[in-house]
């Protein structure tokens, strides 16, 4: 059996592919394909824009796919969520849907935008988000670069923005958002609730993903300490659950292991070292699971 797997295609295609690299799937494609290479045969794999992953999930032309959060709500579809994924093209923090408008318009809510036109890619969403307002604009669709439309083509926009450094060049600000999104991992419900293979196939990418996340901020490390002042050392430490200890040929020394967050590791490593212990090592991690 096959699972037909929609993953999306441009600017979060890169960061996508290093993710299930990290889980333990590696892609291959070129530049023009939209169907690339998967070392498990049980996948096929297809690029398409995260716009139309929905759609497609939610009708059953592909089993599941990944996709954010904003386009799911905006295509309206019923899919059944696996899990939450949250990465994105720069950093790991939710991206947010937002109303912006150039700094010198007059606009300073949503109210303000009754009979102005607004451009976004957004066009479901942001209609459902006057219409809850009982704000009457009009909304018009635009193919990306909606910053350098405002404001000699439309007066406000929705865009999604990461960062805000694109809006901020553009002489932008924010009047609301509309949305917080992130990436999820979602299939059609028929997949999930009617084929046991899937659904297991499922399961297992859904749990090897949000692995490799999870390791994504974590790092393992190991060392020697002596048990005289191995209370020193074990006072320093934090871990997911308790440091492994194992007892080492010599009966003064044991050996030292934790799991812990990879920013805590460069203000912990001189005071481990300092507490006494010894042959310090700091490694990578590809999977931890919970």
């Amino acid at each position: 059996m096959k699972l037909r797997l929609g993953l999306p295609k441009g600017s979060l295609q890169e960061a996508t592919f290093a993710l299930f690299e990290r889980a333990g799937f590696r892609f291959k494609t070129t530049s023009r394909s939209y169907e690339p290479i998967v070392d498990d045969d049980e996948i096929e794999p297809v690029l398409l824009r995260p716009q139309e992953i929905p759609a497609y999930v939610a009708d059953g032309v592909i089993d599941a796919g990944l996709t954010g959060h904003d386009w799911i709500t905006d295509c309206g579809v019923t899919v059944h969520e696996i899990c939450e994924l949250r990465y994105s093209k720069l950093t790991n923090n939710p991206i947010r849907i937002v109303l912006a408008v150039h700094q010198d318009s007059d606009v300073r809510s949503v109210e303000d935008l009754r009979g102005k036109r607004l451009a976004t890619e957004y066009v479901r969403l942001t209609n459902r988000f006057l219409a809850d307002r009982g704000i009457d604009a009009e909304v018009e669709f635009s193919w990306g670069a909606c910053e350098v439309k405002v404001p000699t083509l439309v007066d406000a926009i929705v865009v999604n923005t990461e960062t805000g450094s694109s809006l901020r060049a553009h002489n932008l600000r924010i009047v609301e958002t509309l949305l917080t999104s992130t990436t999820r991992f979602v299939a059609n419900t028929s997949a999930w609730n009617e084929d046991a293979w899937k659904r297991q196939k499922l399961e297992s990418l859904g749990m090897l993903l949000q692995g490799a996340m999870n390791a994504a901020r974590l790092v393992g490390l190991k060392m020697n300490a002596p048990r005289a002042g191995l209370g020193d050392v074990l006072g320093l430490l934090p871990a997911l659950r308790n440091p492994t200890i194992s007892q080492l040929a010599d009966e003064a020394w044991v050996a030292v292991e934790v799991i812990l967050e990879e920013r805590q590791s460069r203000d912990l490593l001189p005071k481990l070292k300092r507490a006494g212990a010894t042959g310090l090592v700091e490694y990578p991690l590809n999977k931890v699971i919970y």
